[in-house]
């Protein structure tokens, strides 16, 4: 496994036969962030295979671009903020791991401010996101899931 927290040297970290797929991994990871914190949805799922699967924390079981993409269209109207800092990652051939922090409000309730780390797990096929699961503690989310539930 290879951990890398500098991402200036990561290509200097990998070397051997899977170099390339984990620079490829790596930058896929590094794109997944900086897409999700522009606000880039559309960007964002693009780093997605069309057959793709994710387990999400809130969301539950996704099957399909076609299924995510529409539903990531409605992020900007969701959160008053939403920024989702990269704090490390590890990638091992088509395998990837990160640790984040979620900073967030939700539309109807800017005032009630959401933090939490998450971990993603990520399975890639190539260069993209064929399976991705993320954890994370639910209860600070509790104004977004007051807000999709109507109240």
């Amino acid at each position: 496994m290879t951990t890398v927290n500098n991402f200036s040297d990561a290509e200097a970290i990998w070397s051997g036969s899977d170099a390339s797929h984990a620079m490829e991994n790596h930058e896929t990871i590094r794109k997944y962030y900086e897409y999700a914190n522009a606000g880039k949805w559309d960007a964002w799922c693009d780093l997605f295979t069309d057959d793709m699967v994710m387990d999400e924390q809130l969301a539950g079981h996704i099957e399909g671009l076609a299924t995510l993409r529409p539903m990531m269209a409605g992020m900007g109207q969701a959160y008053a903020v939403f920024k989702n800092e990269l704090k490390e990652m590890a990638v091992e051939g088509n395998e990837g791991s990160s640790l984040s922090h979620i900073t967030a409000a939700a539309a109807k309730y800017p005032d009630q401010p959401i933090e939490a780390y998450a971990m993603n797990f990520f399975r890639f096929r190539d260069g993209k996101i064929a399976y991705m699961r993320n954890v994370h503690d639910s209860k600070p989310f509790a104004p977004f899931l007051r807000q999709i539930s109507g109240g």
